[in-house]
């Protein structure tokens, strides 16, 4: 029932916003090699072509990760219910606990939130990878001891481009975020 209601309002903003104008370029994501949660590298010319969302979270977590994690599965559902626009899109949750969260972990922690493993990816590895896409790129925070990290959602274009981000504790964050996506994907060049 509550994606019917997210669909609806997805529907509805559509209707009334001019997105690609209102989703200027705000960084670019540089090339990147982390671990999947399948134990296998995942190097970020995976996404190339696709439109995809981020988040920094960590499995542990006892804050709000569970819930952007269910957030993030609402934007899943939703695109999943599309197949032309779901081979466009991906959805990428790093890691800010790579100490803990190993590719064993991250895969429990999928299949535990009903991530499909052809769309949703959880990345491991090094910190200094990590805290270069958290902080440099993404501009979200640190990866550090203290486990603060960023609530936001980012929509990343097919060309690796930031155009938006989302503060996933407002209630108009998921809808907006599925329909920027739609946006994206009419979006050519």
């Amino acid at each position: 029932m509550k994606l019917l209601a997210v669909l609806a309002l997805v529907v509805a903003l559509t209707a009334c916003r001019q997105h690609t104008a209102s989703l200027e370029v705000l960084g670019e994501v540089p090339q990147f090699e982390l671990i999947s949660q399948d134990g296998q590298p995942f190097h970020s010319q995976t996404l190339a072509g696709k439109i995809w969302v981020a988040d920094f979270i960590y499995t542990t977590c006892p804050g709000p990760c569970p819930r952007m994690t269910s957030e993030m599965r609402e934007v899943q559902d939703a695109v999943l219910k599309v197949p032309a626009i779901s081979s466009n899109v991906r959805l990428v949750s790093f890691t800010v606990d790579p100490a803990q969260d190993t590719p064993p972990v991250l895969a429990a922690y999928a299949k535990t939130h009903g991530a499909s493993s052809a769309m949703w990816y959880f990345l491991t590895g090094p910190v200094p990878v990590l805290q270069t896409l958290d902080r440099d790129a993404f501009k979200l925070g640190n990866i550090d001891a203290s486990m603060q990290h960023s609530t936001r959602f980012v929509l990343v274009d097919r060309q690796g481009r930031i155009r938006s981000y989302y503060d996933t504790s407002e209630s108009s964050a998921i809808p907006r975020v599925i329909s920027d996506i739609y946006a994206l994907v009419r979006e050519r060049g």
